[in-house]
């Protein structure tokens, strides 16, 4: 059984064509630039030549239309015909609370879909594209939507409500929602695997670190707190996301640089985090590299995302009542030896030892802790997709 995994951004299409036999990945690729000049789909099939397709694509219909077409290629497709792909599993970000976990999709679910959007506009508009698409496409075809938000549904109530008056949760559902939620299962699913343990006797942080970063405390591998809140605005300071703000700092500067609530959500989402502070790049890479040739406002950036990050561990391990592993993921918790270390450093207290050698590994999976460590530090490389088409074939099968 083959599954097609689809994740859509606003402008973008990202897939994974999924053996589910073996869990093979037989084709995956991206679309960029849908909707704007200088359309693109990259393809990729294991050991052949990557295949880059450049022409218009108006619509989200249209670059899935290229995809299928690329998927059933007789020189670099994966598949023979349409009928090979047995279901697709959307990525969808947000599910408020009426999902609590994967579900297949039909008009009732499009339609409490569109209910969230106000929770998540950025985000759900383009996942309902690509179901849209999806559906007219092939419409014989079973659906599935997996969300970020579902796995941190098991939260308790005092973890996700904020101390507003109680009127305005009942009415707007403003409370913690947290994201992210894939990945955080996966990782810690594939820690305790890691561990030989059952995750039901495991306390656990993973910490998906990246562009956008948010860590989950795991109780018997249950999401009970998470540091994404309503948005993935809260929390940690990101690429390009400010992360916990004292509330009046919004309304002061608001006021000082004469800004609109788009001006403010705009410096907010997109010009502060370590690149407000560095004055550099959203991208850690750059960063790191302009720390090492003495920017201080670099150094200082990194410092103040990994203080972060370790004031949630330190945090998340006193809601538990304990951790007994530490998980690192994504593109700078997966390969970043060095803030990895920066982060762990000054954790000894609560049993958190690595190991500089051990840590000295890019995007594999791997104990990076002392033999002696009470907390075992672990790197696991992220696969979301990977979840997405397991929750997929179990609901369809």
């Amino acid at each position: 059984m083959n599954v097609l995994v689809i994740n859509c951004g606003s402008s973008s299409l990202k897939y994974q064509l999924i053996n589910m036999a073996d869990e093979s990945v037989l084709a995956k690729g991206l679309v960029e630039r849908i909707g704007i000049e200088g359309s693109i789909l990259k393809h990729e099939i294991e050991g052949k030549d990557k295949v880059v397709i450049e022409q218009p694509m108006e619509n989200h219909k249209v670059a899935l239309t290229l995809v299928l077409g690329a998927l059933v290629d007789k020189d670099h497709g994966a598949i023979n015909d349409m009928s090979e792909i047995s279901a697709v599993g959307h990525r969808v970000v947000h599910g408020g609370e009426k999902f609590s976990g994967s579900v297949v999709i039909n008009d009732e679910v499009i339609n409490a879909l569109e209910e969230c959007i106000e929770l998540a506009p950025l985000h759900n508009p383009p996942n309902l594209m690509g179901i849209a698409a999806c559906r007219e496409l092939m419409p014989s075809v079973p659906m599935v939507g997996v969300f970020d938000t579902a796995f941190h549904q098991t939260m308790p109530k005092s973890s996700y409500i904020y101390p507003l008056p109680y009127e305005l949760y009942e009415k707007y559902g403003i409370r913690r929602y947290g994201f992210h939620g894939t990945s955080h299962r996966y990782v810690s699913e594939r820690a305790a695997d890691m561990l030989g343990k059952d995750i039901k006797d495991l306390k656990i942080v993973t910490c998906h670190l990246g562009n956008g970063a948010s860590l989950a405390a795991i109780d018997g591998g249950k999401s009970v707190d998470t540091s994404m809140g309503f948005t993935p605005l809260e929390g940690l300071a990101m690429g390009t996301r400010s992360g916990d703000l004292d509330p009046a700092i919004v309304t002061f500067i608001m006021e000082k640089e004469k800004l609109d609530i788009e001006g403010i959500n705009n410096l907010l989402n997109k010009k502060s985090g370590v690149l407000g502070i560095s004055g550099v790049s959203s991208d850690f890479r750059d960063i790191e590299n302009a720390a090492k040739e003495g920017n201080e406002r670099a150094q200082l950036a990194l410092d103040k995302f990994n203080i972060r990050v370790k004031k949630y561990i330190a945090a998340y391990a006193a809601v538990m009542g304990g951790v007994d592993a530490v998980v690192f993921t994504a593109g700078l918790g997966e390969n970043s030896a060095s803030n990895r270390e920066d982060i762990c450093t000054g954790l000894e207290f609560i049993g958190i030892n690595i190991d500089p050698v051990k840590n000295n590994v890019r995007g594999k999976e791997v104990i990076v802790s002392t033999d002696d460590s009470k907390v075992k530090i672990l790197v696991v490389p992220t696969n979301e997709e990977l979840v997405i088409a397991r929750d997929t074939l179990e609901l369809v099968k």
